[in-house]
């Protein structure tokens, strides 16, 4: 039996998050823990091992996992779906409409391909009309996803997907441009091989298809504009890259798949599922280095109790459950990437970070194998499990010894690693750095949905408030973003969702070829994000400020106000005099209203190891009112 009481997270905003979003009526965070542990757990030593595991936060279970498992409520414990087949007809359109409001009413997000609704202005012969179009169907969807938010269930995010080749192309890309359509939907070209070579070359025909029908015959060059303009100015849409998707999907010889979840981490089937959970690296960073041993040791824990979940959850349709039973898929990733490395010295993007991450990718991905392998050993394989599956592109880069076990076992999942943005569980972990996307900002606001709305909260970075400045989002370069969701994907069966959040003084010259070194480099898709563009985002980077308390002919007082203004940092100089509060020397400066110290503080407060000579420090002795300066 384990007596000890987790006590959760530190920050005040981490315990109402989860309060709000995980806990069930009046439960503790250690009541919480508990409960999930129970509920996914195959005997008393796994429970006890789960516990430590979920109450020192080294594993995050996906948000509805920690709120479903274990509840009183009806509600799924998968974050997300794949719609089924959406085909020509209003019939169907109708169905999977209806569809989605039952997997949404159970807490499901779901993502869809409307690639095979006929193109505006297509003749309906039977009706003597035209069509509409997809994008026009999308706000069916649309006013689904709203209508169920506003009735007080869970808002479940939404995901649509349009071919590069189908003939709406163009009012798919600019669908977003009005802030006021498709709100509950993020937005994805999918794109294929065909047309990157076609943008390859000089002479870049494309032809816009529907049902083997050429509807117009394009510049690829051209389309390819209107994407990255629209995503520079716009942050949408994203890019999917349909064919590699497919390619090296470990189930290419029983499944096709032209769409993903909502965030993009999870290319799914129709009727697919979607069951997530993140390693939250920062809490294996000790003294001496990053606890591999520990991370070995945890992994198949996860994996058996993610494994569980497959089996001990509702599904809010039985295609569904058949699908992710058949399957059994889950995507186990990593969170605070950048903290970690920040608090072992490394900076992000560096040669040193890059080193660090692939060594623990390749270590999730080689260790999630192995617990598979020997759970299928134990529980049996999954159902359509065929030794095919070694033939897929990605089995193909599994080390021989892994190979060679499940050539003798099988895996008891088919898909075992997946890489979210973690948003809100990050938060509930005292707002570790989210997935593997770099420090956003030291201090940012955040935007949380609520059912009464949004709500905007002030929070500062885990690192920093440790007494690490690790370097932001908006100080990396655009290659290194690339180079760091590459480096992840490569080790990850399933997907990568990263943004390539970017700064306002990134020209379009910069930016412009993000997408197409991103399916250079392998990347199975890819979002961006930029500070000053049309579009405000769930994260808004805080200017630091800053006041300084002086007094007269003081070098120290000149040299922070120097240094302030190097840094960018706006700030505001009260005099001695003017305050109440006395100090022994002075400088005094505080940084978003927390006092920091004097001059050195403020020294080590940029990164500034050595003290500089030649100013003053002036010492004030309150009592005689005499100020000695050195």
């Amino acid at each position: 039996m384990n007596n000890r009481i987790y006590e959760g997270p530190s920050l005040s905003i981490s315990q109402e998050i989860d309060t709000m979003k995980y806990r069930q009526e009046d439960e503790t965070f250690d009541g919480k823990i508990k409960r999930i542990a129970r509920s996914l757990s195959d005997d008393d030593q796994h429970r006890l091992d789960l516990e430590d595991i979920l109450g020192e936060m080294r594993f995050l279970p996906a948000g509805r996992v920690q709120s479903a498992m274990g509840a009183r409520k009806l509600v799924t414990a998968y974050n997300c779906f794949v719609s089924g087949e959406i085909s020509d007809s209003m019939d169907s359109i109708m169905d999977r409409a209806k569809e989605a409001a039952e997997t949404m009413r159970k807490g499901g997000g779901i993502g869809y391909d409307f690639s095979k609704i006929r193109p505006r202005g297509h003749l309906i012969k039977s009706l003597d009309s035209k069509a509409s179009g997809p994008v026009s169907f999308m706000g069916i969807f649309d006013a689904v996803c709203q209508t169920i938010a506003s009735s007080g269930h869970r808002r479940g995010a939404q995901m649509g997907v349009l071919r590069v080749d189908h003939p709406d192309i163009y009012e798919f890309v600019r669908a977003k441009r009005n802030s006021d359509k498709l709100t509950g939907f993020n937005v994805s070209v999918g794109v294929t091989d065909a047309f990157m070579e076609a943008l390859k070359s000089d002479d870049d025909p494309f032809d816009l298809v529907f049902e083997g029908e050429v509807h117009a015959t394009i510049s690829a060059r051209e389309l390819w504009d209107e994407i990255m303009e629209s995503t520079f100015d716009w942050a949408e849409p994203g890019i999917l890259f349909l064919d590699r998707i497919n390619e090296n999907n470990n189930l290419f010889y029983c499944e096709t798949i032209s769409a993903t979840n909502p965030c993009g981490e999870q290319p799914l089937p129709y009727y697919g599922a979607c069951l997530l959970g993140s390693v939250n690296l920062t809490k294996y960073v000790n003294e001496v280095g990053f606890d591999t041993a520990q991370l070995k040791k945890d992994i198949p824990h996860i994996v058996r109790a993610l494994d569980n979940v497959i089996d001990r959850t509702i599904y809010p349709l039985r295609e569904q459950e058949d699908e992710a039973k058949n399957k059994r898929r889950m995507g186990i990733g990593v969170t605070g990437l950048a903290n970690a490395g920040e608090m072992l010295g490394y900076s992000y993007g560096s040669r040193e970070f890059l080193e660090f991450s692939e060594k623990v990718f390749k270590l999730l991905r080689n260790e999630t194998y192995k617990a598979s392998a020997y759970l299928a050993e134990e529980k049996g394989c999954f159902p359509l499990y065929k030794e095919d599956l070694l033939s897929s592109g990605f089995a193909k880069t599994l080390p021989y010894q892994i190979r060679k076990l499940i050539k003798k076992h099988g895996l008891r999942n088919s898909h075992l690693t997946s890489i979210a943005p973690t948003g809100t569980i990050s938060l509930v972990a005292d707002n570790i750095s989210s997935g593997i996307e770099p420090t956003f900002s030291h201090y940012y606001d955040r935007t949380i949905q609520t059912f009464d709305g949004p709500i905007v909260e002030r929070v500062e970075d885990y690192a920093y408030a440790c007494g690490v400045k690790p370097v932001t989002a908006n100080e990396i370069t655009v290659q290194q973003h690339v180079e760091v969701l590459a480096l992840a994907q490569h080790y990850t069966d399933s997907a990568v969702s990263k943004t390539c959040n970017v700064g306002d003084e990134v020209t379009f010259e910069e930016f412009k070829d993000v997408y197409y070194d991103a399916w250079k480099e392998g990347c199975k898709g890819i979002t961006t994000f930029r500070a000053a563009g049309k579009r405000y985002g769930i994260l808004n980077e805080v200017k630091d400020k800053a006041a300084v308390v002086t007094t007269e002919d003081c070098g120290w007082c000149d040299k922070a106000k120097e240094l302030l203004t190097s840094n960018g940092v706006e700030f505001e100089e009260k005099a001695r005099t003017d305050v109440e509060e006395t100090y022994a020397t002075y400088p005094q400066i505080w940084i978003n209203d927390k006092h920091i110290g004097g001059y050195e503080e403020l020294s080590k407060h940029f990164g500034l190891a050595e003290e500089e000579e030649g100013a003053q420090a002036c010492f004030y002795d309150p009592v005689t009112g005499k100020k000695e300066c050195e």
